[in-house]
């Protein structure tokens, strides 16, 4: 992936306009996410947020409700991305749980400063949960997830949700952001001109702080949560050539610390973004795949269920 981008001198996001930027993101994710899987059912519709209508897509496998269902956070730093962007990922996911996905198309940064996202996901969470009959919802057994800065989302739905409900079964975190200015190894290292790097992580945060002290919120920062108790089991994927990768790890070991039943999934030789990149590349297939059977355990599918013989 890096060679490739190299060799066609593919300018990095933060070059470019805000315009510039969410297009080219949603091309190259579409351009690298492969074929369009087909889902049985594909609904757009809207929920109440907590500024308005928020958009949501509804991919649905065969069977009768009530399903199993993740509620599912877009990547790109809260700068860029959409339901659009997210496609790929929740048509695979919703075939191989199988299980019910929702995206939601939160507000994004810098027209929404923090914590608006954080407050359209939890809220869009939360009625999901409280209309989980019309939305033909299983709601003991939701989850939420997301990559990079959905991962940091969920991370931050599960904090909210852990004092005011809804209650989550789980929570499957990609290469989440988890703190604010964080100095690890991976990220001092993470200076690759053709990657995502130090300087595109810099690049999302100052647009979606308002006030760089806003970072020392645990909504978000999760990594800076006064305690880890009493959240749903994780399954935490990071990227070993990843700015992120350190931050990500951190979080999933103070999970597992505070007892919160923690699978920790490193993909070595693995770039971030690679969750969306199934298309090309055989560790986001198997990285979905592993998010697929970790869900379908949370979810506690039965063989019928799960599609098995």
């Amino acid at each position: 992936m890096r060679a490739e981008r190299a060799a066609a001198d593919v300018p990095q996001l933060y070059t470019q306009s805000l315009a510039e930027a969410r297009a080219a993101d949603l091309a190259s994710i579409q351009a690298a996410g492969g074929a369009v899987e087909p889902v049985h059912e594909v609904i757009d519709r809207t929920v109440p947020g907590a500024e308005g209508e928020l958009p949501i897509r509804i991919y649905r496998p065969e069977g009768e409700g009530p399903l199993p269902t993740l509620v599912y956070f877009f990547g790109g730093g809260w700068t860029l991305g959409s339901i659009d962007t997210a496609d790929g990922i929740c048509r695979r996911l919703a075939n191989a749980v199988p299980c019910q996905v929702i995206t939601v198309g939160y507000r994004l940064a810098p027209e929404n400063k923090f914590p608006a996202a954080v407050h359209d996901c939890h809220e869009a969470t939360a009625w999901i949960s409280a209309n989980a009959a019309e939305l033909r919802v299983d709601a003991d057994r939701l989850a939420v997830g997301g990559d990079s800065a959905g991962g940091n989302l969920a991370a931050a739905v599960t904090l909210l949700a852990r004092s005011g409900g809804p209650r989550l079964a789980a929570q499957l975190l990609v290469y989440p952001n988890t703190r604010y200015g964080s100095d690890t190894q991976s990220m001092r290292e993470g200076d690759d001109p053709y990657l995502f790097n130090k300087t595109s992580v810099s690049w999302y945060w100052n647009h979606y702080l308002a006030d760089p002290a806003d970072g020392l919120n645990p909504l978000a920062s999760p990594l800076l949560a006064d305690h880890f108790a009493e959240l749903p089991k994780a399954l935490v994927i990071t990227a070993e050539f990843d700015p992120l990768r350190d931050e990500g790890e951190f979080y999933a070991e103070k999970l597992f610390a505070a007892g919160v039943p923690t699978v920790l999934s490193r993909y070595d030789g693995m770039v971030h973004g690679f969750f969306a990149m199934s298309g090309v590349l055989e560790g986001g297939r198997q990285a979905i795949a592993e998010a697929a059977a970790f869900l379908a355990g949370a979810f506690d599918l039965k063989p019928a269920e799960a599609g098995d013989d």
